[in-house]
């Protein structure tokens, strides 16, 4: 009897551990099974969401502009965490900057893009034409200037043109003293610029417009010497015949003006100036 009893307990023991074996590998091929069908939704998804944003493509390139940025931003905002949500948010943003010619909508989009995806490759991009909408088709000036700024900060290769804006956009805003401020850092920090010739020149404007007569003949003196190919170079001296004039030196200014009859392009107004240094030296010496 005793022997019987722990043949029947062994046998249960035997059996219960089958069971539990059995069990454990019904739970991990369940296991396996999830995470295979996990995997398979992901990567499917993946390529659902690619082929979404491919069809984008086809349809901003095929002008179904209004449909492109439609499926664009319903793309980032039913799945901001896939990977291209960026480039989506871009090319929503400049299909409405270009060809739908909504610069509002646009900028908005940039924002969005830069508010959610600090780190993604086209923020730089994106900064740079809220920089230019505030600027160019938004006329404010003073947000193009901290836009600009925030790029300005990234440091890259364009960076002395990125310079020459923020530079523009105060004088824009009638804040010469900045503005040359501005152009000034530019000539410090980009001294091969191929804009120096130009940037020299507007320095010497802003000191024309603030009535520094003296800074201003001395800044048109530098471009007409320095870069005497340089289209800004005739500029600079009628610049600098108007200003020794303003200085009542009309000999000179006079002379510089007939030195640029043949080779300055406005040719009415310098005519006109011409004349008009002509008659004051005649009217001072029939004074005399």
């Amino acid at each position: 009897m005793k022997k019987r009893l722990l043949m029947e307990e062994r046998q249960r023991q035997t059996s219960g551990s089958r069971k539990r074996f059995i069990g454990g590998l019904l739970v991990l091929v369940l296991i396996v099974i999830l995470a295979g069908g996990g995997l398979w939704y992901r990567a499917n998804g993946q390529a659902r969401l690619d082929r979404t944003l491919a069809k984008g493509l086809e349809l901003r390139e095929s002008g179904q502009y209004g449909q492109a940025v439609a499926l664009f931003l319903n793309l980032y905002e039913k799945h901001p965490g896939y990977q291209e949500a960026p480039e989506a948010l871009y090319q929503a943003a400049e299909i409405q900057e270009i060809y739908l010619r909504r610069p509002a909508e646009a900028l908005l989009t940039y924002l969005l893009l830069e508010r959610d995806y600090p780190e993604a490759q086209q923020v730089a991009a994106a900064q740079e034409r809220v920089a230019v909408l505030y600027k160019y088709r938004l006329n404010d000036c003073g947000q193009a200037i901290a836009a600009y700024q925030k790029v300005l900060d990234r440091s890259g290769p364009e960076n002395d043109r990125l310079q020459y804006e923020m530079a523009d956009c105060y004088f824009r805003l009638n804040n010469f003293e900045q503005s040359r401020i501005e152009f000034e850092n530019l000539l410090n920090n980009y001294p091969l610029s191929d804009r120096i010739a130009e940037v020299q020149y507007r320095i010497a404007v802003t000191y024309a417009l603030e009535g520094k007569r003296p800074e201003a003949a001395a800044a048109y003196r530098r471009v007409a010497e320095d870069w005497p190919d340089s289209p800004y170079a005739l500029e600079a001296r009628f610049g600098l015949a108007t200003v020794l004039e303003e200085q009542e030196e009309l000999r000179e200014a006079l002379q510089i003006l007939e030195d640029l009859d043949g080779i300055y392009p406005k040719t009415d107004i310098l005519k006109k100036k011409t004349d008009q240094v002509r008659e004051r030296i005649d009217k001072k010496k029939k004074a005399i």
